[in-house]
């Protein structure tokens, strides 16, 4: 393709990510990552090195050319350009996953949110340039979106699941283990693994990269539930 023409092509694919973004209420755009082997990152450059992109997967879907992939994220959300399709993805409604996934560089860590249309979308670390920003950047972006809803829903007394972990208002639990938050001391990710600390000892509870959906969004609820529970002592 010459000069002119990928550059008409990529201001037709700018114009395309720009309505789908402005129908689903977006925001600004405040940053763009591309394919490393077809163009430079528009965002601030935070490494000094980038990874090789091989092919954006959708789970049963077919693998096509990356010469027009980008992904876009706005204030609201982030849009997915891949094989002539755009997928708009909003903070406040989406599910985000950790999983890892068979590539042909191996075995690599991936990123699989819905879009508004309810269909999973795959981003491995070697998708986009700068992975170990905007990955991230995600998971910090949903949680500040979900988190308000979440604690509303707390307050009135709801329980929230995230796969094999279980919240309410008083109590973290799995399965039929529940502890109190006044005996929890921390919950954070271990080995890959959901563990909390209670009255001195482990207990693990899940895999991350099994799925646990929003798990960003758990750990912070967390964080905010036991704190609350020591101000109160």
């Amino acid at each position: 393709m010459s000069g002119g023409s990928h550059n008409r092509a990529a201001e037709l694919l700018l114009a395309r990510v720009s309505e789908a973004a402005g129908r689903a209420h977006l925001g600004r755009r405040h940053a763009t990552y591309r394919a490393p082997d077809t163009a430079e990152s528009t965002a601030p450059r935070t490494a000094a090195a980038t990874r090789a992109l091989r092919l954006l997967r959708r789970p049963g879907g077919s693998t096509g050319s990356t010469a027009a992939a980008r992904l876009d994220l706005y204030a609201h959300g982030l849009t997915v350009a891949v094989d002539g399709r755009i997928h708009v993805v909003r903070y406040d409604t989406t599910v985000v996953r950790r999983r890892r996934q068979l590539s042909p560089r191996g075995i690599v860590r991936t990123h699989v949110l819905l879009d508004i249309d309810g269909e999973r979308i795959v981003l491995r670390r070697d998708d986009f340039a700068e992975p170990e920003v905007w990955g991230p950047e995600i998971h910090l972006a949903v949680t500040d979106a979900q988190l308000p809803r979440a604690l509303a829903a707390l307050a009135r007394g709801e329980r929230l699941d995230f796969g094999p972990v279980w919240i309410t208002g008083t109590e973290v639990g799995s399965r039929r283990t529940a502890v109190r938050w006044a005996q929890v001391q921390r919950i954070e990710v271990l080995k890959g693994s959901v563990a909390v600390r209670a009255a001195g000892r482990w207990q693990v509870w899940g895999s991350v990269m099994s799925g646990i959906p929003n798990l960003c969004v758990l750990l912070a609820l967390a964080e905010h539930l036991s704190a609350a529970e020591c101000d109160d002592d």
